[in-house]
């Protein structure tokens, strides 16, 4: 997870040497460093230079890393249903291979999530004056999610997708705010401009993204990684989707622990406003018994 989310930032001759771990990581814990600078028509020094690339101190601890991780992706399942999607696919190995990408991405996600940045983030939204979270495109909705939850608890917060917008609100910030971009690529120019200017005026920023080394975290006061893979039909933007769900759900519960009672006490509210916009059934079919006000 770690390789393929520092891909795009390595040398050219550093990806090619990723480019066969990935491959078959399990083939590459056995190898001597000489195959794998072989296998990737590179030499030895770049090989260890990408070990170093990808936080591992040279290539024994790498074969070490992978034979650990291999096991531990044995260990948790039995099924292969690959990502790409074939156009001979019926809909049965469709369905398969999108839950299996969805459920994927959330365990992976989990794995790899830095509980430490993610505690300081919780503490520092549950703090704010005031939230803005900034998402386009698919994020957007991951940015409004966000804002509903933390609005059901009586957090102040606002989800903003059109760029003029964004930007003027995050001009408008100051200490004491929050602002969260989400983008899966972290190159997205509206999400990255209105946290640079979150920045400028003195708002922490937080950045939600698959890729630790994209241009929006040089933005982000504070980063949150998902674990998403881009697949056929690009149904890695829904396997993305849920991984930035993962994410701000952990950090939402989070936050809404730091104001327990208020929290609660909020939920009711917000549930008993809307109790009368629902149909008089229960989940099961059978109808709710009426109030007999006695």
């Amino acid at each position: 997870m770690r390789i393929r989310s520092l891909l795009p930032g390595l040398a050219r001759a550093e990806q090619r040497v990723a480019k066969v771990v990935l491959d078959d990581p399990a083939a590459v814990a056995r190898r001597s460093i000489t195959e794998v600078a072989l296998a990737a028509s590179t030499s030895e020094t770049t090989v260890t230079r990408f070990c170093k690339a990808v936080g591992v101190g040279g290539y024994p601890q790498l074969r070490i890393a992978l034979a650990a991780d291999t096991a531990r992706t044995e260990a948790r399942t039995t099924r292969n249903l690959g990502g790409e999607i074939g156009p001979n696919d019926d809909l049965a190995a469709v369905i398969g291979k999108v839950s299996f990408a969805d459920a994927r991405a959330v365990e992976e996600t989990a794995d790899q999530l830095e509980v430490a940045t993610l505690q300081q983030v919780i503490d520092l939204v549950a703090g704010a004056n005031r939230v803005d979270v900034y998402g386009v495109g698919a994020s957007a909705f991951v940015a409004a999610d966000l804002q509903q939850k933390l609005h059901r608890i009586g957090r102040v917060s606002f989800a903003w997708s059109d760029t003029h917008i964004m930007l003027t609100s995050a001009a408008v910030l100051s200490p004491g705010d929050v602002a969260v971009g989400i983008s899966h690529t972290g190159a997205t120019t509206d999400t990255v401009e209105a946290l640079r200017v979150a920045r400028e005026h003195g708002a922490i920023t937080v950045a939600v993204t698959n890729f630790p080394r994209s241009p929006i975290t040089e933005v982000a006061d504070h980063v949150l990684t998902t674990a998403a893979r881009e697949t056929t039909f690009r149904s890695g933007a829904t396997a993305s989707r849920i991984a930035q769900l993962t994410v701000i759900d952990c950090m939402f519960i989070g936050v809404a622990q730091r104001h327990m009672e208020a929290s609660v006490s909020a939920l009711d509210a917000t549930r008993d406003a809307v109790g009368s916009h629902r149909l008089g059934v229960r989940p099961d079919g059978r109808r709710r018994p009426r109030e007999t006000g006695k």
